[in-house]
C-alpha cells in the first residue's frame, strides 16, 4: 500500500505546532468583533468557552480514533473502520467527498482574511485583493512542495512567530489596561435563558471555526513518531493552549477598547495596536497577524492534502490521488487538487459567506458520524488494545453529539446546503461506486 511508504518523520512538538498554527490563523482576528456583535453584550466572552468545551470534548473522540489508527486522512479511516465493510465504505467516501469541496474553502477563507488585513497596510480594490489571496495559495502550495521532514521544521518555524505575536497583544493589553471588563452576569442577567443560550449557539458557530484544526494531526497519523502518545498529547496540548491564548487576548483586547466600538472593527488587532501605540506598532502587529495567518493556511493544505491520497491509496478515491512524489515521498497530485481548487474559490467568494458554510458541511458526516463510530468500533473491537482510552466514557460521546447537533441548527440556512451536500454525495456514490473499486496506483507513481 502506499501508505508504507510515507515516513514517520513528525515529533510531538512539530505535531503540536502544526495543530495550533492551523487552529489560530486568520479566524480570531476577524471573527471576534463578530461574536460580540452577535452576543450584543459584555458575555461575549461565554461563546468563547462553549467553543472550547466543544473543542475539549470532540478532542477525546480524535484522540481515541488517531491513536488507534494513526494513517493519513484522519477521519477517512476512522469512518472506514468504524462502519464497517458494509457503511463504511459509504461514509469514507461521504468524507471524501466533502473535503474535496469544504477543505478549499477552508483554504480560501485563510487567504481571504490575509489580503483583508492586507489591506490596512496597503489599500486595494477588489480585484487587487483577490490576486493576492490567491497568490498566497500559490505560495504556500510551492512551500509544501517538499518532503515531510523539512516541511515539520517550516511548520516549528511559523508557530514561534504565532506564539510571539499572540503574546505581545495580550501583554500589551493588561499593561495598557485602561477599562474594567467581566465576562459575569450583572445583576439581573442570566447565563440559563432560551435567548441567551440561541446567541451563544449562533455565536459560537464563529467561534469554533476559530478552533478547528485540533485534530489536523489526525490527518498526518502515518507521519507522526509514536502515534499512540503523541497524537492525543498534541491535541490536547493544542487545545488547552490556544483556549488560554483566545481567552486572554479577548479579555486583553477589551480591556483598552469598548466592546461596543471592537465589534465594528475591521481590523480589530491594527485598531488595538494603534490605539496603545501608535501607526508604525499597528503596522507591525498586521504584519504579524498576516504570519499567522499564511501559517495556519501552510497547516490547512498540508492536512487537507493527505485525505484524498488516503483514499485513493485505499481504492476508494481515483487512483491518480494516490501518487507519491518519485523523490521527494509526498502525496503531489492531492497537494496540487487542493491548493488548486484553494486558489478558484478565494476568487469567488466573500470570508463572511464561507465561515457557516464550512462547519455546516462537515458537522454531520464527520463530526457525529465519527462519534457514533467510536461506541461502534469499541462493542466490535473492546478497548484492551486502544493505545488512548477518552475519559469518563460514554460521556463525551453523548456530550460531543448534542453539541454538534446544536451548532448544526444554529447555522441556519448553511444546515440546508449540508444536507443536501450529503444526499448529493449518497447518489454520487451509488451511480459511480464501481470506479472506487480500482486498484490504488503505484507509489511512486507520476512525474515532476
Amino acid at each position: 500500500m502506499p501508505q508504507a511508504n510515507l515516513k514517520r518523520e513528525i515529533g510531538l512538538l512539530q505535531a503540536t505546532s502544526i495543530n495550533m498554527i492551523d487552529m489560530i490563523g486568520i479566524g480570531p482576528f476577524v471573527v471576534m468583533p463578530l461574536v460580540i456583535e452577535m452576543m450584543g453584550s459584555h458575555l461575549f466572552l461565554w461563546a468563547w468557552i462553549f467553543g472550547a468545551v466543544t473543542a475539549l470534548i470532540d478532542g477525546m473522540i480524535w484522540s481515541e480514533l488517531g491513536a488507534a489508527y494513526p494513517m493519513a486522512g484522519g477521519s477517512y479511516n476512522f469512518l472506514r473502520q468504524a462502519y464497517g465493510p458494509r457503511w463504511g465504505r459509504l461514509m469514507s467516501f461521504l468524507f471524501v467527498w466533502q473535503t474535496c469541496l469544504q477543505a478549499p474553502l477552508v483554504v480560501a477563507s485563510g487567504a481571504i482574511g490575509f489580503a483583508q488585513y492586507f489591506s490596512y497596510l496597503v489599500p486595494m480594490g477588489r480585484l487587487g485583493t483577490k490576486a493576492l489571496s490567491g497568490g498566497v495559495i500559490l505560495l504556500i502550495v510551492l512551500l509544501l512542495y517538499r518532503n515531510t521532514k523539512t516541511i515539520g521544521k517550516i511548520s516549528v518555524l511559523l508557530w514561534s512567530g504565532v506564539i510571539i505575536t499572540i503574546l505581545w497583544i495580550i501583554i500589551s493589553g493588561f499593561t495598557h489596561r485602561q477599562l474594567s471588563y467581566s465576562f459575569l452576569p450583572a445583576p439581573g442577567e442570566t447565563c440559563f435563558s432560551l435567548s441567551f443560550m440561541l446567541l451563544i449557539g449562533q455565536a459560537s458557530v464563529k467561534t469554533i471555526y476559530s478552533y478547528l484544526g485540533y485534530y489536523n494531526v489526525c490527518h498526518l497519523g502515518g507521519e507522526i513518531r509514536n502515534p499512540g502518545r503523541n497524537i492525543p498529547r498534541s491535541i490536547f496540548i493544542s487545545i488547552a493552549g490556544i483556549t488560554l491564548l483566545y481567552l486572554c487576548m479577548n479579555v486583553s483586547i477589551v480591556g483598552v477598547i469598548p466592546w461596543q466600538e471592537a465589534m465594528k472593527s475591521k481590523f480589530i488587532v491594527s485598531t488595538f495596536m494603534e490605539r496603545i501605540y501608535g501607526t508604525r506598532a499597528a503596522m507591525i502587529a498586521t504584519v504579524l497577524v498576516m504570519w499567522i495567518a499564511f501559517a495556519s493556511l501552510f497547516a490547512v493544505v498540508l492536512g487537507y492534502s493527505r485525505i484524498p491520497y488516503a483514499a485513493a491509496a485505499d481504492g476508494s478515491f481515483f487512483p491518480v490521488f494516490a501518487w507519491l512524489h518519485p523523490t521527494k515521498n509526498f502525496p503531489y497530485v492531492s497537494l496540487l487538487f487542493i491548493g488548486g481548487l484553494g486558489f478558484v474559490f478565494s476568487m469567488l467568494f466573500k470570508l463572511t459567506e464561507v465561515i457557516s458554510a464550512i462547519l455546516a458541511m462537515r458537522i454531520l458526516v464527520q463530526f457525529v458520524s465519527q462519534a457514533i463510530g467510536v461506541i461502534a468500533l469499541r462493542k466490535r473491537k473492546g478497548i484492551s488494545m486502544l493505545p488512548f482510552k477518552m475519559w469518563l466514557y460514554p460521556l463525551p460521546v453523548i456530550c460531543s453529539v448534542m453539541i454538534w447537533l446544536f451548532v448544526f441548527y444554529s447555522t441556519g440556512r448553511f444546515a440546508w446546503f449540508g444536507l443536501l451536500l450529503a444526499l448529493i454525495g449518497i447518489l454520487v456514490f451509488y451511480l459511480t461506486r464501481k470506479l472506487w473499486k480500482q486498484p490504488a496506483a503505484p507509489a511512486t507513481a507520476g512525474s515532476d
